[in-house]
């Protein structure tokens, strides 16, 4: 409490799922842009980027993927925890491995987010080729093709588009700005 007083804001976990190519990243650092030009303490924790070096020694079967969201969401409530407003974008597609991370974060507020955005949009998007390479069966057991995602059921949030260019990640950023705004995470 005496962390989140001197920050004048108040710790929290935004965890972002969605598919691939759904822009959890893209929006993420968005936010995270718009926080801190309003002097916000904040970090984005990247599913991606945490797969080079805490979770380089995981793979993709379900035991790992089930280890690195545990792995990232103790990290995103040691952040929480330190007055942190924190950002966490990760596919993870399974309901009772986020479950788990909510229940994880004790006292500290998670707020799931949900990127609803179409199959179709985020194979037309593809940044990496990954939705090419999966159709292709150069990878197999790829979330949205042949592994399952599980939506989440009551989000806090819910992200929706329902085609390409329906709203910008600017705009997606500034909805989520105006939960944090006002839920009063901004402020102590």
């Amino acid at each position: 409490e005496a962390r989140e007083r001197s920050l004048n804001q108040r710790g929290c976990v935004l965890w972002m799922t969605g598919l691939s190519g759904s822009g959890k990243s893209t929006v993420a650092f968005t936010l995270e842009h718009l926080l801190h030009e309003k002097g916000k303490t904040c970090y984005v924790l990247d599913g991606d980027n945490l797969r080079h070096g805490l979770n380089k020694d995981l793979g993709f079967s379900a035991e790992s993927r089930e280890e690195n969201i545990r792995r990232i969401g103790e990290v995103a409530k040691i952040f929480a925890q330190a007055g942190i407003i924190t950002m966490v974008s990760i596919i993870s597609p399974y309901a009772k491995d986020r479950n788990r991370a909510r229940e994880a974060m004790e006292n500290k507020d998670f707020v799931e987010v949900y990127m609803k955005i179409p199959l179709a949009v985020c194979e037309q998007r593809d940044p990496k080729g990954l939705y090419r390479k999966a159709r292709s069966g150069e990878i197999k057991g790829f979330t949205g093709i042949d592994a399952p995602y599980e939506a989440p059921q009551s989000p806090e949030i819910t992200l929706h588009v329902s085609k390409s260019g329906e709203k910008t990640p600017q705009d997606m950023a500034h909805e989520l700005l105006r939960y944090l705004e006002e839920n009063r995470y901004l402020e102590f």
